[in-house]
């Protein structure tokens, strides 16, 4: 049954309302993932065939889609954005609201998307505080079928050696492809991040909601290979689960 959703978020940033703007709008590769900018203008092309409704750098940002292209669970699709500065233009209060129609699975697509949202707005912030407005190569795959399993980001957490009782903020030994240390910057049982001066590297448990674990990696070093890197990381996760 078709039923509308609203995800609505709040938050402060060290970061000026003109580098949010910047980041929501053209950096999106630093946080999120690679998306055309949109055209800047009320009425002008947004992301995913999205049309703008509302345009006032750098406060307010608006998109919307109605039948959602290659989401057959979703007919309409906004996000919002409204920019204020806070410390005499300083720092920024950020309001994201993302509403639509859900007409499959609601409940399961309505957590999913409330859950990652609250991690893509974390993320931002990290993109944010330590590594804007540096341009990011850019990488995200997916785990194999067995990573579908109920425990499978608690299984890539004790590879990583980032167990769940590791809190926010620790800084650990990563055992990725290599060894490496990172600060852990978000972890809970559906997601983690790690931090390191070259990046933000990210972990969806979307077992969860029926999906395989998928990894995300931002890149921020100049002249990156992310490809050897996607092949390094494609090569650990799937080595994970065939010892599993």
């Amino acid at each position: 049954m078709s039923k509308e959703f609203e995800i609505a978020r709040e938050f402060e940033v060290d970061a000026t309302p003109e580098e949010v703007w910047e980041a929501i709008t053209t950096g999106t590769g630093g946080y999120l993932w690679p998306m055309e900018p949109p055209e800047p203008r009320v009425g002008g092309k947004g992301p995913f065939g999205s049309e703008v409704t509302a345009w006032d750098p750098p406060h307010r940002y608006t998109n919307r889609v109605e039948d959602v292209d290659g989401i057959s669970q979703q007919t309409l699709n906004q996000l919002d954005y409204t920019v204020e500065p806070r410390d005499e233009g300083r720092r920024a209060w950020v309001r994201y609201v993302h509403s639509g129609i859900f007409v499959d699975d609601w409940d399961n697509q309505y957590d999913g998307a409330a859950k990652h949202t609250d991690f893509y707005l974390h993320t931002l912030r990290e993109y944010l505080v330590h590594f804007a407005p540096r341009p990011a190569a850019f990488a995200t795959f997916d785990g194999p079928e067995a990573s579908k399993a109920a425990d499978a980001l608690a299984v890539v957490g004790r590879a990583l050696g980032v167990g769940e009782d590791v809190a926010a903020g620790t800084r650990v030994t990563v055992r990725g492809p290599d060894e490496f240390d990172a600060v852990v910057d978000f972890r809970n049982p559906y997601f983690i991040g790690l931090r390191t001066d070259r990046g933000l590297t990210r972990f969806f448990g979307r077992n969860h909601w029926g999906h395989p674990v998928g990894i995300s990696l931002h890149d921020f070093t100049p002249d990156a290979d992310i490809k050897e890197c996607e092949a390094a990381w494609q090569d650990w996760l799937n080595g994970v689960f065939s010892q599993s």
